[in-house]
C-alpha cells in the first residue's frame, strides 16, 4: 500500500541530502517542494518531522529523536529524492547514504542527483597518489587500499540501487513518472 497524504492524495517523496545543514535550507527545501508540487508530488523535508525535543536528556537523546523522526518520514513516503553531492570529502553525506539504504530496504524508489561527472576512481586519483598493482587493481599509494574502479560515479551499492539524474528537477520528474503522479 502506498503512503499518501490524505489531503492531497499525491505521492509523498522524502527529500534527503546535506541541504539540511545549509544556512539557507528553508529556501532550498521550499524550491524542492515547489518542483515536487509541479510534478504532482508532495515533497517532505527532514525538517518536517514532528519532533518533541523538550525534555531530551542531552545530545544523544536529541539525536535519537531526530533519527527516529526522519525514519518515520521515510516510512510515510512513496519514494526518495537524494542529493548525493560530495560532502566534506569525496563521498556523499553519510546520513543521506543511510536514508537511501533505508528507503531501498523498504522497496521505495530512490532517484539521486548532485553526483559529480566522471568516476569515483578518477576523483580519488585527483586527490591522492594512486597506482595500479601487479593485477591492474588501482590502489592508494599511501596504504595500498583498493580504489573501487568499476567506472561507477559512486560506490556500486549506491549506483546499483538508485537512479542517477542530471539534477534535482530531473530526479523529481523521473520519480513522478515512476509513482504515476500527475502534474497539477
Amino acid at each position: 500500500m502506498r503512503a499518501m497524504n490524505a489531503d492531497s492524495l499525491r505521492p509523498r517523496v522524502y527529500l534527503a541530502g546535506p541541504d539540511i545543514f545549509r544556512p539557507d535550507h528553508p529556501a532550498v527545501f521550499h524550491e524542492l517542494k515547489r518542483l515536487c508540487s509541479a510534478s504532482g508530488l508532495e515533497g517532505v523535508a527532514p525538517s518536517d518531522a514532528e519532533l518533541d525535543l523538550a525534555g531530551a536528556s542531552g545530545g544523544d537523546e536529541e539525536a535519537r529523536r531526530i533519527c527516529q523522526g526522519n525514519i518515520d518520514l521515510i516510512r510515510s513516503c512513496n519514494g526518495v529524492i537524494a542529493n548525493l553531492q560530495c560532502f566534506r570529502g569525496l563521498e556523499p553525506d553519510s546520513g543521506t547514504v543511510f536514508e537511501v539504504g533505508f528507503a531501498v530496504a523498504l522497496d521505495k524508489p530512490v532517484f539521486a542527483y548532485g553526483v559529480p561527472a566522471g568516476s569515483y576512481a578518477e576523483r580519488v586519483q585527483a586527490e591522492r597518489p594512486c597506482s595500479a598493482d601487479a593485477e591492474g587493481m588501482l590502489r592508494e599509494q599511501a596504504d595500498g587500499t583498493e580504489v573501487e574502479g568499476r567506472g561507477q560515479r559512486l560506490n556500486l551499492m549506491l549506483t546499483g540501487s538508485t537512479v542517477l539524474a542530471a539534477d534535482a528537477a530531473d530526479a523529481i520528474r523521473r520519480l513522478a513518472l515512476v509513482l504515476g503522479a500527475h502534474a497539477r
